[in-house]
């Protein structure tokens, strides 16, 4: 049997049509490409650039202000983002077994490319690419650590998904609680997904008013109620704060979920790829002041500090 030639002896042979660099080996006269990680696929803006163009995006720039400032074609940014935001989901769907204690699930309201009275005026209201847009979050309350999210409506198919996705996940084989805020659909579903260890209490708001989903800013909030739906939930630990806390984040840090701009997001797939790569950076890259350290290293994930760079080249081999 003839060993295969390992190409040792090699010298440039031009290059593909992407720009990456071909060699033949002048041994056996293969033409080859060496094996590495593209860390944004095809792509061919210069890597730093790029980083520095996601690293403006996640501080709240607009992808115009963005291509103003590191002089990149604002549609090579779209296909950055969509490109980052495939990667950065990988990622994100690999987290499992995850050791949970306490969990919060709330859900922030946005809308892509119109809000849902505009969409109903035009007859679109049953196209979900347009419309009022819900990003379920859960997070562990200790850790910080973003454990699973979804954008999509705010009814039970999308809230059912939504908790399959925290299913797997976390580390279910222990008692852990759960608080949500008083959506109807998690009375059932919180249960049901996440099984029996699950203690769940509910954190019912009472308003001044009656609450619009479109309105900009809420009612006053006149009480609360904490229910204890499912389990045994401590009553003292049935809130939803920490996530509140992290919504508010998300509205600083993108510029899509920011009120009273032109900087919503004008196609569904730009605005789940976004928020792909915001939770990534915010789960491995962002130190968060309280842990003084990432969510990740909290939950013991990752060793380190993520840079953008390390964001990139480790989810592009998820």
């Amino acid at each position: 049997m003839i060993a295969p030639c390992e190409h040792e002896n090699r010298k440039k042979h031009g290059k593909d049509r992407y720009g990456n660099q071909r060699f033949r080996c002048k041994n056996c006269g293969q033409t080859f490409q060496e094996d590495r990680i593209r860390p944004i696929g095809t792509m061919q803006v210069d890597l730093d650039r790029a980083c520095m163009a996601l690293s403006m995006l996640l501080e709240g720039m607009s992808i115009r202000g963005t291509a103003r400032i590191t002089n990149i074609d604002q549609n090579t940014i779209g296909n950055l983002i969509l490109t980052a935001g495939e990667q950065c989901g990988r990622l994100l769907d690999s987290i499992s077994g995850v050791s949970v204690t306490d969990i919060q699930i709330d859900e922030i309201w946005t809308f892509v490319g119109m809000k849902q009275r505009t969409a109903n005026l035009r007859n679109l209201g049953d196209d979900s690419s347009v419309g009022d847009s819900w990003t379920y979050i859960a997070v562990e309350r200790h850790t910080k650590m973003v454990l699973a999210h979804h954008a999509g409506r705010r009814d039970t198919n999308d809230t059912n998904v939504f908790l399959g996705k925290v299913r797997r996940a976390i580390d279910a084989s222990a008692p852990f609680q759960v608080s949500t805020d008083g959506l109807s659909n998690y009375r059932y579903g919180v249960p049901f997904a996440l099984g029996s260890n699950a203690n769940f209490g509910m954190l019912i708001k009472k308003y001044a008013a009656q609450q619009q989903e479109t309105r900009y800013s809420p009612a006053a909030i006149i009480g609360a109620e904490k229910k204890s739906v499912f389990g045994s939930p401590d009553p003292d630990s049935i809130c939803t704060s920490h996530i509140e806390t992290l919504n508010q984040k998300i509205r600083m840090h993108l510029r899509r979920f920011t009120r009273l701009t032109a900087g919503h997001s004008k196609s569904v797939e730009h605005h789940v790829a976004m928020q792909n790569i915001f939770f990534a950076w915010y789960n491995w890259c962002r130190k968060h002041h309280t842990l003084r350290q990432t969510p990740a290293m909290e939950c013991g994930i990752a060793m380190t500090k993520w840079s953008i760079r390390e964001l990139l080249e480790s989810s592009a081999t998820c």
